[in-house]
């Protein structure tokens, strides 16, 4: 393994060594774990691929024709599904 440097806000530090306590590791690890997630997500794919995948989700959902009005309504029933 190699041994970086990294700055972390207050905030980021306060929270990580409190998640770190609580399922009882070390800090270093929750910082590799959180590097495998983010290498992990879209590997290989580049920020146009990304972009491309994005759009041609447009328009794919246009039943509900009111979900400005009824969000929640409609991620509720999303989520039971």
């Amino acid at each position: 393994m190699l041994r970086i440097q990294a700055q972390l806000t207050e905030e980021q530090a306060r929270r990580l060594r409190s998640l770190a306590a609580e399922e009882g590791v070390s800090i270093a690890a929750l910082l590799r774990r959180g590097a495998d997630l983010v290498l992990g997500q879209g590997a290989g794919e580049t920020r146009e691929d990304r972009r491309n995948r994005a759009l041609e989700a447009v328009g794919r959902f246009t039943d509900a024709a009111d979900v400005a009005r009824r969000h929640d309504e409609h991620l509720d029933d999303a989520y039971r599904a």
